[in-house]
């Protein structure tokens, strides 16, 4: 009995989704809780896994396709039930057994057992063997048009097996591998590193391992007596010589073997490039061991020093000079403002489309602008007490808690308190409905800062938590962010932002409110400077103090100038005040 697959809920707030790539072909035989579909959302990319064992008998969309929850991908059924595609294996059949039968059991290693195999094996090997089985881009998130290919794993004239990972792509929304649907060789990349290729794009082809040797077929002409066969028989073997050396024309795969084994972005790459580093020859600093550009960075400023180049000041190396200017600064100095500047070098004078995550951003930027009347109220806080609480328990908090204990819990605690205070701020407004919906748990997005772009993952009922379990929510999530380990819920339903700008050592700035939330927090850098204080004795004196500016963002149409100050002054006594002795076990 045939089973249809659907497109499932992926989120609280998703309601469709794009088919990134089939990893099954129609004919495939799936197992249970296989990976059969990937399936990219506006929140993440997700792989959706067969509800049932049997044959692919259809698919009821196709890559690239925008799909609405609770409709159907795909139909599983009986082997029974999949009559047609035996009937093209007809042909291959004839040779029966013989030659078949060693070979076949290699290309189709997964589906048939080694008890029957002249009756499974016959059918998947005769299918590729008539045409390549084109590898496309599949769809990778539901806002993920295209992707870039960062890595080819596997060279032409290489074989493949299936599941085994050929490629590697990177998109606005996730980095990941590519597996192959089908077993064979890797006859063609069609897509070369650093390519754009859009999702449903051809990346390259994989021929039967068999069909490897073009010849193969005729095989069964060898057989036969006469002293001509064996003439022919040499001829196939110089075949495969020239399908996997002279095709892959061995720039694709020697770019392939000199670099690591880990993920590079292509920028990371391009820097490297511009800079004439390997990559091999770097260990990644980054999550995973990943190579960061803070690692090239640090490569190419140590090139011209230990090199000696600028003395000949020939045509070749002038690429390293370039690139020393631009990238030491990056590893010497990472929170000034010249690392921003430094770390777009190798972009200068150069033109690429923007990637997914980037339009998505600037779409809704620009949308919570012309939907929102937005201002901004700004206070400035002494936050000298947090400090020293901050300085006197850090150890032993890390210790305790696994994480660090920054500023930027307390300004999360201090901006939850608030809100229950002033429920207006933890709203949404709904214009054409004409309604204000007001929430009863405070969900706290947290912008994250990441190679691709901004993303805000959210601690759930922030109310509910301490000083520690706020920390440890924040530590975790913006690793599994930058990581691409969040999942769609982690990134949907936030009732309330803020956003540490500080951290990049900016005073204040006006954030932008992230719909259809009314209100944004954005915490400055906190800084020692001079400043107005009274003393016990009630005297006005000049301290060095540890200050801090909060900017509160917030639509107009539902929250008033006064509402913003109150709300504010509520968190300046409350951080200034720093009774939180008692969270911290103190």
């Amino acid at each position: 009995m045939s089973v249809s697959v659907k497109m499932p809920q992926l989120g609280e707030s998703v309601t469709e989704g794009t088919i990134t790539r089939w990893l099954k072909n129609v004919g495939d035989h799936v197992t249970a809780d296989e990976p059969l579909v990937e399936i990219s959302t506006d929140k993440v990319d997700t792989e959706i896994p067969s509800p049932a064992t049997g044959i692919l008998l259809s698919q009821s969309a196709q890559e690239d396709d925008v799909i609405e929850v609770g409709a159907e991908l795909a139909v599983i059924g009986e082997e029974s039930e999949a009559g047609a595609p035996p009937a093209v294996p007809a042909p291959p059949a004839p040779p029966v057994a013989e030659p078949v039968v060693a070979e076949p059991v290699v290309t189709q290693e997964v589906a048939p057992p080694a008890a029957a195999p002249e009756v499974a094996v016959p059918t998947p090997v005769s299918a590729p063997a008539g045409a390549d089985t084109i590898i496309t881009l599949p769809a990778l998130g539901e806002s993920v048009t295209e992707g870039t290919i960062t890595r080819w794993l596997k060279a032409v004239g290489d074989a493949v097996t299936v599941d085994e990972p050929i490629v590697e792509i990177s998109t606005d929304k996730v980095d990941t591998e590519i597996p192959a649907a089908v077993a064979g060789v890797l006859t063609k990349i069609t897509a070369p590193e650093d390519s754009v290729v859009e999702v449903g794009g051809e990346l390259g082809r994989i021929g039967s391992s068999v069909a490897a040797v073009p010849e193969t077929p005729a095989t069964p002409t060898p057989v036969a007596p006469p002293a001509p066969v064996p003439a022919p028989a040499p001829a196939p073997a110089p075949a495969p010589a020239p399908v996997s050396v002279p095709v892959p024309a061995t720039p694709v795969p020697a770019a392939t073997d000199s670099t690591q084994s880990g993920y590079v972005t292509p920028l990371v790459r391009r820097m490297a490039v511009d800079a004439g580093i390997d990559l091999a020859t770097l260990a990644g600093t980054g999550a995973g061991g990943r190579i960061t550009k803070t690692d090239v960075a640090a490569a190419s400023g140590s090139v011209p020093a230990t090199s000696a180049v600028p003395a000949p000041v020939p045509a070749a190396p002038v690429t390293a000079p370039v690139a020393e200017p631009i990238a030491a600064p990056i590893a010497s100095s990472p929170k000034s403002s010249a690392p921003a500047v430094a770390a777009s070098g190798p972009l200068a004078g150069t033109t690429e489309p923007l990637s997914r995550l980037r339009k998505v951003i600037a779409k809704r930027m620009v949308e919570s602008l012309q939907v929102s009347a937005q201002l901004t109220t700004v206070v400035e806080v002494d936050v000298t007490k947090i400090a020293a609480v901050r300085n006197r328990v850090k150890k032993s908090f890390e210790q305790r808690e696994g994480v660090k204990l920054s500023f930027m819990p307390f300004f999360v605690k201090a901006s939850v308190e608030a809100l229950k205070q002033f429920p207006q701020l933890n709203a949404s407004v709904d214009m054409a409905a004409g309604t204000v919906t007001y929430y009863s748990d405070e969900n706290i997005g947290i912008a994250v800062d990441t190679e691709r772009g901004l993303l805000v993952p959210v601690i759930r009922q922030a109310g509910d938590l301490n000083i520690a379990g706020i920390a440890r929510q924040i530590s975790e999530l913006a690793e599994r962010t930058r990581t691409g380990k969040v999942s769609p819920d982690d990134l949907s339903g936030g009732t309330f932002t803020v956003t540490n700008t500080g951290s990049r050592g900016a005073l204040f700035d006006t954030p932008i409110v992230n719909l259809p939330q009314v209100a944004i927090l954005g915490t400055g850098a906190v800084v020692k400077r001079p400043v107005a204080v009274t003393d016990n004795s009630g005297a006005d004196v000049i301290a060095i103090r540890s200050m801090v500016y909060l900017a509160l963002s917030y639509d107009h149409r539902l929250v008033d100038g006064a509402d913003a100050a109150r709300f504010l002054s509520t968190m300046k006594a409350r951080l200034e005040d720093s009774s939180f002795d008692a969270e911290l076990g103190l």
